[in-house]
């Protein structure tokens, strides 16, 4: 029997799943953070692991990697690494706040529409007055 990741992702536990926080949204955002940390800490271990398989080989000792300090080609791909992975993490924040700037304009042109159908029918309303 073989473990497949992909098909275990879609395995679902029997029932409703309980919530916690009025909000769902917050549930979910709950959950992901939970399975991210989860894989944050096996990530950290299997460091942890290569560190010390290392270090009892002769090949590198911890205080190596803690003085570690990137050249700058390995600095530049490391910055370029970060900016790419916070832009996934923050993906949906990113989404959102492009949608409330775009609700924003909209707005903001229906409001100078509006004022400009208004100065229009003024306008009109001062002609009919006046003749």
């Amino acid at each position: 029997m073989t473990f497949d990741a992909i098909d275990m992702a879609g395995n679902k536990a029997r029932g409703k799943r309980p919530t916690f926080f009025k909000d769902t949204d917050t549930d979910r955002l709950l959950s992901i953070l939970m399975a991210l940390a989860g894989e944050l800490a096996v990530a950290r271990e299997r460091i942890d692991t290569l560190e010390r398989l290392l270090e009892a080989r002769n090949l590198l000792k911890q205080t190596d990697i803690e003085g570690y300090v990137p050249d700058t080609t390995a600095a530049r791909e490391r910055g370029l690494w970060h900016q790419e992975f916070i832009a996934r993490i923050l993906r949906v924040v990113q989404q959102e706040i492009e949608q409330f700037d775009e609700d924003r304009e909209a707005q903001q042109q229906a409001r100078r529409e509006n004022v400009s159908a208004s100065t229009e029918l003024e306008e009109l309303i001062e002609e009919l007055a006046s003749s």
